[in-house]
Order: C-alpha cells, then sequence, then structure tokens
C-alpha cells in the first residue's frame, strides 16, 4: 500500500525532524532508531505529519503535549486518527507524561503492538 502525501508537508517535517520536542528526541534516540523494525520520524502521510512511523507493520506513534488536551486538541486528534485508521494504519499515542516517568513501558507497549501488527500483516493489531 503506498501512501499518499502533501508535499508542502516535506519541508514541514523536515524542519519538525531539527526541532524535536525532548520527549520525541528520546524516544527516537533511545528506542525507535535502534529498534529492530524500521520507524520513520515526522513523516508526511496524507495532509499530516504524524511523529513515528512504521511500513512495516502500519503503526503510527503518536507524543502528545498539553495541546492535545483541549478539546479542540482533542476533535483534531480522533478526526486524525479516524482518517489515519481508514487508510489502514494502528495508530497508538503516549503523552509526554508517560515518555519521561514510564518509558520502559511505552517502549514494550510499541514493541508489543508492532509485533502483533507484523504477525497479523499489518494496520490491524490491537495491544
Amino acid at each position: 500500500m503506498s501512501l499518499d502525501y502533501n508535499e508542502k508537508n516535506v519541508s514541514l517535517a523536515k524542519n519538525l525532524r531539527k526541532n524535536a520536542t525532548p520527549q520525541e528526541r528520546h524516544l527516537w534516540y533511545d528506542f525507535l532508531s535502534k529498534y529492530r523494525v524500521r520507524f520513520q520520524r515526522q513523516k508526511a502521510i496524507g495532509e499530516f505529519i504524524v511523529d513515528f512511523y512504521c511500513h512495516k507493520a502500519k503503526l503510527v506513534v503518536e507524543i502528545d503535549g498539553s495541546q492535545h488536551f483541549t478539546t479542540d486538541g482533542k476533535e483534531k486528534d480522533d478526526f486524525r486518527t479516524e482518517i489515519l485508521e481508514k487508510q489502514g494504519l494502528k495508530v497508538v499515542r503516549f503523552t509526554n507524561k508517560q515518555i519521561d516517568e514510564r518509558f520502559q513501558e511505552v517502549c514494550s507497549h510499541i514493541d508489543r503492538v508492532t509485533q502483533a501488527s507484523l504477525r497479523e500483516g499489518g494496520g490491524t493489531a490491537q495491544p
């Protein structure tokens, strides 16, 4: 399956990679960049840029800061997740606090979801 993307988002994605949050850097450099299945960071998919994406597992990993906990932020996240899931992707979300305080649990969860998705053919795994 090939995912479309808005070319305008490519330069924005590059900028987001250069200016990652501390939690994004921690998850990337201390886990996902070395993970046995390839993940990409700040990947343009459709009209969105997702924090992390694994093509083989059809998995999107998002890290949510405080802006995601407003009513507007929650509605945008729900819409975004719905659109991504319609493209056959599984979306998992973690908060900055989870990354900061429960990093190993987050990594274990990502591993479980990734491996389950790979066993099931990608995109439909449940944790």
